[in-house]
């Protein structure tokens, strides 16, 4: 791609003089980003996969060990297999004519038992950035999915899209790095708490509010506001202005904004640290948490009260002539409910959808409660057309052990529902 403006050409000018990858760096990343194995045989002969060299010990029995050739620490496995393919991403921080470097290296790794080892290195992205924090993104081109790691090495560094595949979280970041002092002075002391390089200097470089948060160290709320795209600082600063002020550490930056947005729903003060700042915050959490939700039921009880009470007229007319059906055997009582109101509360006590469902406005539906010592133990449906029981169900839609008493004694009864549906 073609740059299209003044600092995409001056970027692709630059990037012509940036100097390669030295063998120092290289050996760094083979290093510390690799494991370096050793095989073991049932023998006790080992084979390190560094230098080839092999040697007997049948004693050792540990997870690790030291070529005596090459002294590298060794990981032991004991599997048959027998080739190792490993890749790894590695970062070099870099200045360069005043702009920011930020560049990655794909490293593939190849060890099979009786051959040298094969390594093979390329850079695939630069992101440039500028003091004002204005970037540009040189690439290799990748197909494909972005979940494979599919470069096509032969195509050059050029200039791309700005696209998320190319903000790479590397496995390693090179030790010795340069950073622009603008970097430095907005809060940058070595540590990137999680987050991409390009990510954090991006932020800090364009965001007053992160940089705040990098410098007071609540680097949770940092990480969670710039990995959340839905999460708005500005929604929060005030809130968070107060735990500035207070000297409280946010442990957890997602945990924390869901309590503020839930005491905002309970018209808590979220500007006062009796709320914001509590000691435990998941403790708190949990606790504004369950009010929330035992207000919501509550205000869901009178919605449904409400409707019931707007319902009663027109079930009245459809289930009048029905009312005051009631029969026993001396056990277990089953009468009609009478009202939405009691459909309501069978609904809530045995807790199916009997309520919900809207049973009390079908016209061929007629409910039935079964009790036995005045506790609630089914819910018979009868329709009205076949005059048969359509369902009859305990607590969560289960069965109960009188459940086919009650279908037996409902049967029994079932000429007096259909007397009543003639009259």
């Amino acid at each position: 791609m073609k740059p299209r403006n003044k600092f995409q050409k001056q970027v692709a000018e630059l990037a012509i003089q940036l100097p390669t990858i030295t063998d120092k760096q290289n050996q760094w990343a083979y290093t510390h980003l690799f494991e370096h194995i050793a095989k073991r045989n049932t023998k006790g002969e080992h084979t390190c996969l560094e230098c080839g060299h092999q040697w007997t010990d049948t004693r050792h029995k540990g997870k690790t060990t030291i070529c005596p050739h090459c002294g590298t620490k060794l990981t032991i496995h004991t599997e048959r297999q027998r080739v190792f393919k490993d890749i790894a991403y590695y970062c070099v921080l870099t200045t360069f004519k005043g702009y920011q470097v930020i560049r990655y290296f794909y490293m593939e790794v190849y060890r099979k038992q009786g051959q040298p080892i094969r390594r093979f290195c390329s850079e695939v992205v630069e992101r440039w950035m500028s003091p004002n924090g204005k970037s540009a993104v040189l690439a290799r081109l990748r197909p494909m999915s972005c979940w494979y790691d599919t470069w096509q090495f032969g195509s050059d560094l050029e200039i791309r899209p700005d696209k998320p595949l190319y903000d790479i979280l590397p496995h390693g970041i090179y030790p010795r790095y340069g950073v622009m002092k603008d970097i430095r002075r907005n809060g940058f002391k070595g540590a990137f708490h999680d987050l991409t390089p390009f990510e954090l200097f991006y932020s800090i470089l364009t965001d007053n509010k992160a940089e705040t948060l990098l410098k007071s160290g609540q680097f949770s709320l940092l990480c969670h506001f710039i990995r959340d795209r839905y999460a708005k600082i500005d929604k929060y600063w005030a809130s968070i202005r107060i735990c500035l002020r207070n000297g409280y550490q946010v442990e957890d930056g997602n945990l924390w904004c869901d309590m503020v947005d839930t005491l905002a729903t309970l018209n808590k003060d979220i500007r006062s640290p009796k709320y914001i700042c509590p000691t435990d915050l998941r403790a708190a959490h949990d606790h504004y948490q369950a009010k929330r939700r035992a207000r919501q039921e509550r205000e869901n009880i009178i919605k449904k009260r409400k409707e019931a009470m707007e319902a009663e007229q027109a079930y009245k007319q459809l289930k009048a002539k029905f009312f005051g059906i009631e029969f026993t055997d001396g056990i277990i009582r089953i009468h009609v409910l009478e009202s939405v109101q009691e459909h309501l509360e069978e609904g809530t006590a045995m807790h199916h959808c009997v309520y919900d469902a809207h049973y009390y406005s079908k016209p061929q539906s007629l409910i039935f409660s079964a009790t036995k010592d005045g506790e609630r133990i089914e819910t018979i449906e009868v329709s009205l057309e076949t005059m048969k029981v359509v369902q009859s169900r305990g607590v969560c839609n289960k069965n109960t052990e009188y459940h086919e008493q009650i279908l037996a004694l409902m049967q029994k009864n079932m000429r007096m529902i259909a007397q009543r549906a003639t009259a």
